[in-house]
């Protein structure tokens, strides 16, 4: 029998696993997720200059850009959009914090790197998998997919192909337009093989779940998500 799954600990938990899981997969050195990586070149830039700015304070900034794109883009703000950004504002705290535990762990060696970045994507892959099964508002990576295709009847699939085409164009343009780069930063060998096989490996881990859990929702808040 399946045992219950409530979707706000799935809300929790998949927070918690996709910020580990990026935080791994940072130590490792091969290249950021396409949907992280401007992010990510932000946080690198910007800490030359200030000290106190972090990986997760760049996530949740650019996050609320996207979401002011997003409102634009659809003529309207939307209460999930507010709800959206709470979660970026959750997950960039939470990066933080696994970003100073990984500064804890030697990363010399090509072994390592490795470890760090296969068990970081399979981690990420799991988060993802449970953010798909609550109802809480996900990030806004997620939100401007769903929100667009929805709207203009584009298949999900699709659009998500060309948003990730697009945020891997912008981390290249970011890569060659920040001064002291010299070379691609956050996109390298490491962004290629996630594209590849992220959304195998999310497809694997959402059926796993599907197959032993029943998710059900402790409390009755989803109506305040729609």
């Amino acid at each position: 029998m399946k045992r219950t799954f409530y979707t706000e600990a799935a809300y929790a938990v998949g927070l918690i696993m996709l910020a580990l899981g990026t935080a791994l997969m940072e130590k490792a050195d091969f290249g950021m997720s396409m949907v992280v990586a401007p992010a990510y070149l932000i946080y690198l830039k910007m800490s030359e200059y200030l000290s106190w700015f972090t990986f997760g304070m760049a996530e949740y900034c650019f996050q609320a850009i996207l979401i002011v794109v997003l409102a634009a883009v659809m003529h309207r703000f939307k209460r999930k959009y507010l709800f959206s950004f709470i979660t970026a504002f959750i997950y960039g705290n939470i990066l933080d914090v696994m970003m100073k535990v990984m500064n804890l762990i030697s990363s010399d060696g090509i072994v390592v790197r490795i470890s760090c970045y296969g068990s970081g994507l399979a981690i990420c892959a799991i988060g993802v998998s449970l953010l798909f099964t609550t109802y809480i508002s996900p990030e806004a990576y997620e939100l401007f997919v769903k929100e667009v295709s929805s709207a203009y009847g584009f298949s999900i699939s699709r659009t998500k192909t060309v948003y990730d085409c697009c945020s891997c164009l912008f981390a290249i343009a970011l890569s060659f337009l920040f001064i002291g780069f010299g070379h691609f930063e956050g996109v390298k060998l490491g962004t290629v093989i996630c594209a590849l096989v992220n959304g195998y490996l999310i497809g694997r881990c959402s059926n796993w779940l599907d197959r032993h859990f029943y998710f059900a929702d402790a409390l009755r808040f989803r109506k305040s998500f729609e």
